[in-house]
């Protein structure tokens, strides 16, 4: 096998890992992918079987010891981002109908809601600004 030939073969180990990565989703096939172009590059420029096999072994071994850990830390990190009803909570509303602990009518996010108070012993009064804490069906909880 000629020096052309191995690094044909690295690259075709480099596309036959890049299968799995597609199947699984699991990013380590990808890292070993890129440690077989890197054995396909040291085979291009005519170095031998063990500095290739290294150079595949080193570069592998490095990107999941290091990209690995970092791109965990940032999938979980990630943002949660409030959609639906859940992006109302916290937000503020105009009473339109005296609320209390048995109904009333707010204005949300340009919406006119149902609204009952969190605290049955309270009410608020037309115009008064009231915050979501909660929403119950097609109700708005709020303080």
């Amino acid at each position: 096998m000629n020096d052309i030939d191995a690094w044909v073969w690295w690259l075709v180990g480099a596309a036959a890992l890049g299968i799995p990565l597609v199947v699984t989703a699991m990013p380590e096939f990808g890292m070993l992918a890129v440690g077989a172009v890197a054995a396909a590059v040291f085979a291009g420029l005519g170095f031998g079987v063990v500095a290739q096999v290294l150079s595949f072994v080193v570069v592998s071994v490095a990107l999941i010891a290091v990209v690995r850990p970092i791109a965990l830390r940032h999938s979980a990190q990630r943002p949660q981002l409030a959609t639906g009803v859940d992006a109302l909570k916290g937000k503020q509303a105009v009473v339109l109908e005296r609320v209390d602990g048995s109904g009333g009518r707010i204005k949300l996010a340009g919406e006119v809601w149902s609204a009952r108070a969190l605290d049955t012993e309270s009410a608020y009064e037309v115009g008064q600004e009231v915050d979501v804490v909660e929403i119950e069906g097609a109700t708005a909880i709020v303080i």
